[in-house]
């Protein structure tokens, strides 16, 4: 029991951390392309060279973040349900 008190303010540290995370950045590089928009792709001899668009991110390396998500289905919820 005592190793659970003692984790507990780390753990709502971290949580307050990166909820300030996701207010003050919102999207976050992707992680099928690693923020490039494409894939990259090989030729025959080695080269490498673009290649098609990330479907993930739609070509644009960006991605909503987990909180934000989080946050904005939320307060989507919450404005729905109060009209």
């Amino acid at each position: 029991m005592p190793s659970l008190l003692t984790a507990m303010p780390a753990l709502i540290l971290l949580t307050l951390c990166y909820a300030a995370l996701c207010a003050v950045s919102p999207l976050g590089t992707c992680r099928k392309c690693h923020g490039w928009g494409f894939h990259m792709k090989q030729n025959r001899r080695g080269r490498i060279k673009r290649g098609r668009g990330c479907r993930r991110c739609r070509g644009y390396g960006r991605r909503v973040r987990v909180g934000r998500h989080l946050y904005n289905v939320a307060s989507r919820l919450h404005r729905d349900g109060t009209r």
